[in-house]
């Protein structure tokens, strides 16, 4: 019997370990729809194409070794999706976007929304092509998902026709390969391994930066067990956080700055010598550089590396204490690990004593102290930083208990991923609380995805710190050109709770810290879809730079 292109799809999609597909409704794409009733894959409708983007890449954030998958129209569904791909590109998050195109038959005859999604695709993906013929979907498919997760993972675009979608073959004449989700083990040269140990050998004041490819390697057990084993000071960035648990005696998270200043070596786990990181000039002239990366071509970025140890870097780390133990090496960074901590400790106690404010409008800091609290009786979370002041606020205040109970958009730095983002993790993790650290500005991006989360009944919780400003833009641009001459960065103290209570949520308003947490309470309490909508303080001091 024939089956349409949608089924051959959703079967391939299923054989991938799929769970859902976020989309957004569109006529070319719609076979994949009848293709998901078959399957059993849910289908999850959002209210813009960013956010399916956004909600894929959580998706796959939240289910290591699994890819998340999007639906999106011809033209501008496609071109909607853009900033989602982009994203998840630079945060290196294996996705698979389905695009839709007007008929093969009627290609460059100017079709309804038709354009040219392959190129424009092109610069921000691994992988991007078009399928034109029904009985080879799923082999497409296949491909797209391979190239996503293999090596440094990210983005996968496949474009198919609607005539394509929806034209039929038998069963018996569509190939459907077998797909592999989980990225392969590729350990690193052993000689190098080697020559990594005798830089350690002959170091004194070495530091560990975990970042994003410790996630995407599954290797945070491994590493924790070379970090045990050497009693090495460690520190997290990017999806890197977490992945040290706060518990560990290795893991430091406010000496970072003193410790560059003193290390004679850096092992750069998955981390990149980006924005971050100064582009690698904050490291010593002197300090040796190992560099532990999936990809070849990133050792040596902005900054030449001693050592580049390229693979998984699970079977990097545990390659390390294999040839530690086969060579009788013992490492103890214990002392170096220590003076670090007392710095730590006395950073943690100034920070906290700043925590207490009883100002109004709320003082940033203290409204973080009170969701911290909130949250360490809350139980088991994955708190979503979506904006700017704010998150950057509650990254250096809320602690992240372990790893994946931390997101945040990644270094493209794009607004509007909290509501998307908080989709993915409440269907992947029902019995975990998502909450949402917003800044006014962002909510304004994708806060009608409120109404999706009420239609999913997806119990998720924002929490705003709202200042009326893009303050991070607010603050360079009245310091270089003068505080009456602001333009484009002051907004209104805007009531979003009721923008939340309009589309079916619950809203809650404070201007004083007392009001806070009774009215986390009462949103959680709620069942429903929440905002916390909290008046603070318009910071209008500047410290320099302009965050790039």
């Amino acid at each position: 019997m024939p089956v349409h292109g949608g089924k051959i799809l959703a079967r391939a999609l299923k054989n991938a370990g799929v769970e859902c597909v976020f989309t957004l409704s569109g006529g070319h794409i719609m076979p994949l729809y009848d293709g998901c009733i078959d399957e059993g894959i849910r289908i999850v409708d959002v209210r813009h194409e960013q956010a399916a983007v956004h909600a894929a890449d959580a998706w796959a954030r939240c289910n290591p070794g699994k890819i998340g998958v999007a639906a999106i129209t011809a033209g501008p569904g496609v071109t909607d999706g853009v900033t989602g791909v982009a994203n998840a590109w630079r945060a290196n998050s294996p996705i698979l976007v389905i695009g839709g195109q007007g008929p093969f038959s009627n290609l460059r005859r100017g079709s309804l929304q038709e354009m040219d999604h392959v190129n424009l695709m092109r610069p921000i993906t691994k992988w991007v092509d078009a399928c034109y013929q029904t009985h080879r979907i799923a082999e497409y498919a296949e491909l797209g998902i391979r190239h996503a997760v293999s090596g440094i993972p990210g983005p996968a675009f496949l474009e198919i026709p609607m005539d394509v979608f929806m034209g039929q073959c038998e069963w018996s004449d569509a190939p459907m390969p077998p797909i592999r989700t989980a990225p392969p083990r590729i350990s690193p040269d052993r000689a190098d391994v080697r020559e990594a140990l005798e830089l350690l050998k002959h170091c004194e004041r070495p530091m560990l930066m975990a970042g994003t490819s410790v996630k995407w390697s599954m290797a945070s057990a491994a590493m924790n067990a070379f970090l045990d084993e050497t009693h090495m000071p460690g520190y997290t960035n990017g999806m890197g956080r977490g992945t040290i648990p706060p518990t560990s005696p290795q893991f430091l998270n406010r000496s970072r700055r003193e410790a560059m200043k003193k290390i004679d070596l850096i092992i750069l786990a998955g981390s990149l010598l980006d924005f971050r990181l100064a582009f690698g000039k904050t490291i010593p002239a002197d300090a040796k550089i190992v560099q532990l990366d999936m990809d070849a071509t990133l050792i040596g970025q902005n900054r030449a590396a001693h050592v580049g140890l390229v693979g998984n870097l699970a079977c990097t780390f545990e390659l390390l204490l294999e040839e530690m133990k086969n060579a009788g090496t013992k490492l103890d960074f214990a002392g170096w690990r220590d003076e670090l901590r007392a710095i730590e400790v006395a950073e943690e106690q100034k920070v906290e004593s700043a925590l207490s404010s009883n100002e109004s409008p709320v003082d940033p800091q203290r409204m973080c102290k009170e969701t911290r609290d909130w949250l360490a009786a809350l139980g088991d979370t994955i708190v979503i930083g979506d904006g700017g002041d704010i998150v950057a606020t509650a990254a250096k205040i809320l602690p992240v208990p372990k790893e994946g109970a931390w997101m945040d958009p990644g270094p493209l730095g794009t607004l509007g991923v909290g509501m998307p983002f908080a989709l993915a993790a409440q269907l992947a993790h029902p019995d975990k609380r998502v909450v949402i650290v917003y800044g006014d500005g962002s909510f304004g991006l994708n806060g009608f995805e409120y109404d999706t989360a009420v239609r999913f009944g997806l119990p998720i919780i924002g929490v705003m710190g709202n200042d009326g400003a893009w303050g991070q833009m607010m603050r360079p641009q009245g310091a270089v050109y003068g505080w009456d001459r602001l333009q484009a960065t002051l907004l209104e103290y805007t009531r979003y709770d009721k923008v939340v209570e309009a589309l079916g949520g619950h809203g809650e308003y404070c201007e004083r810290p007392e009001e806070i947490r009774p009215a986390l309470d009462r949103a959680a309490a709620s069942g429903k879809p929440a905002l916390v909508n909290i008046k603070i303080r318009q910071d209008r001091q500047y410290k320099g730079g302009i965050y790039v």
